[in-house]
């Protein structure tokens, strides 16, 4: 099952996205996709430095669909954390 590997941005707490040459991005469109076992073992191996390196906090991987080699979240909680916003609306109290 495709797979990229996903963590929060140490400094700022942000959701990111292992990209190419390594690089932690916050769209999940420039994800650097594991298409087996092998490849996301590869993947987990930089993510597990970049957080000794005090870059990232929490990686894991997350399953995704390919729509014309373009990663999507398979699952409501990972769709929302690739939005970059709440999930409620402000609700302002009448005085």
């Amino acid at each position: 099952m495709p797979s990229v590997i996903t963590a929060n941005r140490l400094v700022d707490g942000i959701v990111v996205y292992l990209s190419e040459n390594d690089n932690w991005l916050t769209d999940l469109t420039t994800a650097r996709v594991a298409e087996d076992e092998a490849g996301l073992e590869k993947l987990n191996a930089i993510a597990g430095q970049a957080a000794a390196d005090h870059i990232i906090v929490g990686p894991y991987p997350m399953a995704v669909d390919l729509d014309k080699g373009i990663p999507e979240p398979k699952s409501v909680r990972e769709r929302i954390r690739a939005a970059h916003r709440p999930t409620i609306t402000a609700v302002t109290e009448a005085r």
